[in-house]
C-alpha cells in the first residue's frame, strides 16, 4: 500500500473527527475513522512482556521476561535490543502496534515500590539500555511508549504529589534516558507520568511536553497521558498532550470542540496533535494492515531460551568464597525459605501478566539433582497478603446495588482475584451494581485458618454462611490496586480437614476511585507454627548444603506501593542466621527488586540477587549456581547498608516520602554512589559490583585525544584478558572525575562503560567514547552544559569503589552546550 498522504487526510478531516483521534475508544485502542479509512491501532502493557486487553489478572497467556532491573543489571545493550526485538513478536501476538515501554525512570529511593521496573540509579546506565530496547522493539514494528515523563520515583501519592526538581537534577539525572530514547532511538511515544512536576501536572506541563521534548528535542511523535492520568480540556493540549488515554473520552470529544469553537483551544494545536496519532498508526503499519487481529498464546522455544539466558546473565554474585559454583555430586541440597518453591518471576501492577509457565527453583534445581538428593523446607513466610485461594470463583452480578433482582450476568473466573478496568457486565452502570462471587474450599488440615479479604469498594466474606471478614462500614483506599483498594481485612475461623465450605464474598463498587477499577481478592492460609522453622533448620543440619531462597515478591515489589523498608519481610533474617548456624555450606539467593540489608552477610559462604527473571527463573537460578552459566550481573543499583544512609530516605518527610503534596529532591545531583561518595559513606555494595567464576586481567587505558577540544568524540581503549579457566563476562566502567569547578560536583561519574565476554585465555578490547557531554555539568543561569576547561580523570573501574586504572584528558577550552526550554522562571 502506498504511504498514506497525511496532510490531505488532516485536510479531509472534520474538527470532530480530528479531536476523535485524540482519546482512546476504549482502554486499549485508538478510535478509527471508516469514513476516512483511517484504522485503529491497539497498545499493550509491557515492559517485561505483552500482557494484551486483558486485565491484570488471568488473560491470554504471555512470555514473561526478566523485569527492568535485572535488565539493568547485565549492563548489556545489545543482549536488551535483542529483548526488544523478541517483546515485539510477543506485542504482535496480542494484536498490539506499540508497547507501554519501557520504563526508564531513575532509582531514586532504595524502597520505590517500582523500582524492578527501572534499570538503574545512574543515567548514563538507564539511557543506553533504553534506547537499545527501544531499537530492538522498533525494528520489530512496535512502536515504544517510553514512560513516565517525568518525576516518577515514589508510588507513594502519585497521582497527586509534586515532584519538585531543580533544572540541574533534571537536565544531568532525569532526564538523559527520554533524550537518548527520543533523540538516539527514535521512540515513537512518550508517556507523561501521573505526578506533577514543580506545581504543575506533567499532563498540562507545556515546558515539558512542547519547549523541551517536541521543540528542543524535535520530538515528531505521540505524546500519551498515562491511565486516567490527564485531568483537564484546554490545558492538556495546550501543553501538548496529543492522546488522552484510555477512551472513552472524558476530557475532550464535545469539551475539546467546543473550546477550539471559543478560542480556548488553537485549531492548530488539535491539527498537530491528530498528525502525530495518525503519523503513529501509519509508522507501525496500520494503514497497511487495518484490522487487529485477536489475542495468542504463542509460547516460542527461542524466545524460552532468550528468557533463561537473560535471567542468568543478570544474577548478580554478590559473595563468594568459593563454594560457587556448586559441586553436587554426591551432596545432598536443603532447599530452604519462602521462595523455594514459589515462582517469583515479575513484579506487581500493570507489568504483570499471565504466563505460559513458571519455574521455580526448587523446579530449576531438581532436574540437576536425583530423588533423594533434593530436600526442601519452608520455614516462614514472606507474603504481604494472605496466599490466593485457588477458585474458581462463580460471579453473579446484579443491576442493583443491594444484591436485589434478576442476575444480569453469570462470570466465572479462575482464581480467588478478579480484576475489571471497566464495566463489570454489559449495560451495568458502576454505581447500580453488586455482585456475589462463591467457591468452595476444602481445608488439607484442622486448624485456625485466616481469611484475608481485599476489595475496591465494601464488602464482606462469609464461610458457610458465617461472616469472617466484615468491611460494610469500615472500608477505606488502602496500600492495595494502585491505592484504590483497602489494606487487606483479616478473620479466623476454625475449619475441620477434608470437609469442604463455601467461601462467599459480597461486593459493592464505590463510583470515584481513581483508575475506575474494580476489584475483589481472597487469600487464606494456616499460619506457619515454629515448628516449621525449626524443622527447616534441621534440614539444613543434616544437609551437605543450604540454599535459602529468600527476598520479597510482587505484592511487595509493586506498582501503587512503596516498600516499608529494607529488611528482609517477615522472619527471613533470623531463618538465614539460624541456617547459617546450622550448616556452614550456606548459600543465600535473593529475589527482590531492589537493594536489602542483611545483617547476616558474614555468616554465609555466597549470596547472589537473582531479580524476577521470568519465567525461567528456577532454571537461570540453577545454571548459575551449578556454574552451567556464567553470573553475569553488575549492580546498577547502589546496596545500602541501612535505610539511614540513603540519598533520600533520611527521616525528613518533605524529601521522602513528601510532605503536603510535594516531595523535594533536595539532593540533586547526588543519586546512588554520587550521594554516597559525598558524604563518605560506605555501601554494602557499590554501584557496579558483581563477581566472577573466573579472573581477569585489564590492561592501562589508552586514550586518542590525550587534548580534547570538545567537538567530536574521544575514544579511550582498554584491554581486558581472561585470566582463569572457565568462560566469563566482565564489564569495563568510566567514571570521570572532574577538576576544581565553580559548582559542587559528584566526585566520578559514569559516562560509558562496554561489556566483554571472553573465554579462557582470551583478549578483547573495550572501545568507548565520550563527547564533551561527557565532562560537563548543567549550569542553571546559563540554562547550558558547561563543560570546564581544564585536566579530567577518566577513571576504569570494575565498580563505582574499584578502579583499575585510569588517564588524564585536557580539555583545551570551555565548551558551551545551550539548550532552549527553561524550567526556572
Amino acid at each position: 500500500m502506498a504511504k498514506p498522504d497525511i496532510e490531505a487526510i488532516l485536510d479531509a478531516m472534520t474538527l470532530e473527527e480530528q479531536v476523535s483521534l485524540l482519546a482512546g475508544a476504549d482502554f486499549w485502542t485508538t478510535v478509527p475513522i471508516p469514513r476516512l479509512e483511517i484504522p485503529a491501532i491497539k497498545v499493550s502493557d509491557g515492559p517485561n512482556g505483552a500482557r494484551g486487553g486483558g486485565s491484570l489478572i488471568g488473560g491470554v497467556k504471555a512470555a514473561s521476561f526478566p523485569v527492568g532491573i535485572a535488565l539493568g543489571a547485565s549492563w548489556n545493550p545489545a543482549l536488551v535490543e535483542e529483548i526488544g526485538s523478541a517483546l515485539a513478536e510477543e506485542a504482535r501476538s496480542k494484536g498490539a502496534s506499540v508497547l507501554l515501554a519501557p520504563t526508564v525512570n531513575i532509582q531514586r529511593s532504595a524502597v520505590n515500590g517500582r523500582n524492578f521496573e527501572c534499570y538503574s540509579e545512574d543515567p548514563c546506565v538507564t539511557a543506553t539500555l533504553a534506547a537499545a530496547y527501544v531499537n530492538g522493539l522498533q525494528k520489530g514494528g512496535v512502536g515504544a511508549t517510553v514512560k513516565h515523563f517525568v518525576g516518577n520515583e515514589s508510588e507513594i501519592q502519585r497521582t497527586t504529589m509534586s515532584s519538585d526538581i531543580g533544572d540541574r537534577a533534571l537536565r544531568e539525572i532525569y532526564l538523559p534516558p527520554f533524550e537518548a530514547a527520543v533523540k538516539t532511538a527514535g521512540a515513537y511515544a512518550v508517556m507523561s507520568s501521573y505526578n506533577r512536576l514543580n506545581g504543575t501536572f506533567t499532563s498540562e506541563h507545556k515546558t515539558l511536553l512542547t519547549d523541551l521534548l517536541k521543540d528542543e528535542w524535535g520530538f515528531p511523535g505521540v505524546v500519551m497521558s498515562d491511565w486516567f492520568g490527564s485531568h483537564s480540556t484546554a490545558p492538556t493540549v495546550e501543553a501538548g498532550l496529543d492522546l488522552e488515554m484510555p477512551g472513552p473520552t472524558r476530557d475532550r470529544g464535545d469539551k475539546l470542540v467546543a473550546a477550539v469553537r471559543s478560542g480556548d483551544v488553537q485549531a492548530e494545536k488539535v491539527r498537530d496533535a491528530a498528525r502525530r496519532v495518525l503519523t503513529l498508526i501509519e509508522r507501525v503499519g496500520g494503514f497497511d494492515a487495518p484490522d487487529i487481529p485477536g489475542e495468542q498464546a504463542i509460547d516460542k522455544p527461542a524466545h524460552r531460551a532468550l528468557i533463561r539466558r537473560t535471567g542468568a546473565e543478570a544474577i548478580v554474585l554478590l559473595k563468594n568464597d568459593g563454594i560457587l559454583p556448586l559441586d553436587l555430586t554426591g551432596r545432598t541440597i536443603a532447599a530452604i525459605g519462602p521462595n523455594a518453591e514459589a515462582a517469583q518471576i515479575m513484579g506487581g501492577g500493570s507489568a504483570q501478566l499471565n504466563p505460559h509457565y513458571a519455574v521455580s527453583p526448587v523446579d530449576g534445581l531438581r532436574a540437576l539433582t536425583s530423588e533423594n538428593q533434593l530436600r526442601v523446607a519452608t520455614g516462614v513466610t514472606a507474603n504481604r497478603l494472605m496466599p490466593l485461594i485457588s477458585g474458581p470463583f462463580e460471579v453473579d452480578v446484579y443491576g442493583r446495588s443491594d444484591f436485589s433482582g434478576p442476575v444480569i450476568e453469570h462470570q466465572s473466573h479462575p482464581l480467588g482475584e478478579v480484576m475489571w478496568f471497566n464495566a463489570v457486565a454489559p449495560g451495568v452502570a458502576d454505581a447500580d451494581f453488586s455482585l456475589r462471587a462463591t467457591t468452595r474450599f476444602t481445608p488439607s488440615e484442622t486448624a485456625d485458618h485466616v481469611f484475608g479479604l481485599v476489595s475496591i469498594g465494601p464488602s464482606r466474606l462469609l464461610v458457610d454462611g458465617r461472616t469472617v471478614v466484615d468491611i460494610r462500614e469500615t472500608w477505606a483506599p488502602g496500600d492495595n490496586y494502585f491505592e484504590c483498594g483497602n489494606r487487606e481485612a483479616r478473620g479466623t475461623i476454625a475449619l475441620e480437614a477434608g470437609r469442604t465450605v463455601d467461601v462467599v464474598v459480597e461486593y459493592r463498587f464505590v463510583q470515584a476511585i481513581a483508575l475506575n477499577l474494580k476489584a475483589i481478592r481472597v487469600g487464606v492460609a494456616v499460619p506457619l507454627s515454629d515448628k516449621a522453622f525449626a524443622e527447616a533448620v534441621e534440614l539444613a543440619r543434616a544437609s551437605d548444603i543450604a540454599i535459602v531462597y529468600a527476598g520479597r515478591s510482587g505484592e511487595w515489589d509493586t506498582e501503587g506501593n512503596d516498600l516499608p523498608g529494607l529488611d528482609l519481610p517477615g522472619r527471613q533474617d533470623d531463618l538465614i542466621t539460624a541456617v547459617a548456624a546450622a550448616n556452614a555450606n550456606t548459600v543465600v539467593v535473593l529475589q527482590t527488586g531492589g537493594p536489602v540489608a542483611m545483617p547476616w552477610l558474614d555468616k554465609v559462604r555466597a549470596v547472589v540477587a537473582a531479580w524476577y527473571p521470568g519465567q525461567e527463573a528456577g532454571n537461570a537460578i540453577a545454571d548459575v549456581l551449578t556454574g552451567a552459566a556464567e553470573p553475569g550481573g553488575r549492580l546498577a543499583q547502589t546496596f545500602p547498608r541501612r535505610i539511614e544512609d540513603t540519598p533520600v530516605e533520611t527521616g525528613d518527610p518533605r524529601t521522602y516520602p513528601g510532605k503536603n503534596e510535594h516531595v523535594i529532591y533536595r539532593e540533586g545531583v547526588f543519586v546512588g554512589y554520587r550521594h554516597y561518595e559525598k558524604a563518605g559513606i560506605e555501601p554494602l555494595f557499590p554501584f557496579g559490583h558483581g563477581l566472577s567464576y573466573t579472573t581477569f586481567d585489564w590492561g592501562s587505558p589508552t586514550v586518542d585525544r590525550p587534548a580534547f577540544d570538545g567537538d567530536g568524540l574521544v575514544t579511550l581503549r582498554i584491554k581486558v584478558t581472561n585470566t582463569g579457566a572457565r568462560p566469563g563476562s566482565d564489564v569495563v566502567q568510566l567514571y570521570v572525575e572532574p577538576p576544581v569547578s565553580r559548582v559542587d560536583r559528584p566526585a566520578k561519574e559514569l559516562r560509558a562503560f562496554a561489556k566483554l565476554h571472553l573465554e579462557p585465555g582470551e583478549t578483547a578490547e573495550a572501545t568507548m567514547t565520550l563527547s564533551a557531554r561527557a565532562f560537563s555539568y548543567f549550569d542553571v543561569e546559563r540554562n547550558a552544559f558547561i563543560s570546564e576547561k581544564g585536566r579530567y580523570w577518566v577513571i576504569a573501574a570494575s565498580s563505582s569503589a574499584e578502579p583499575r586504572g585510569s588517564i588524564d584528558i585536557d580539555l583545551t577550552r570551555e565548551v558551551i552546550e545551550a539548550v532552549r526550554a527553561r524550567f526556572s522562571r
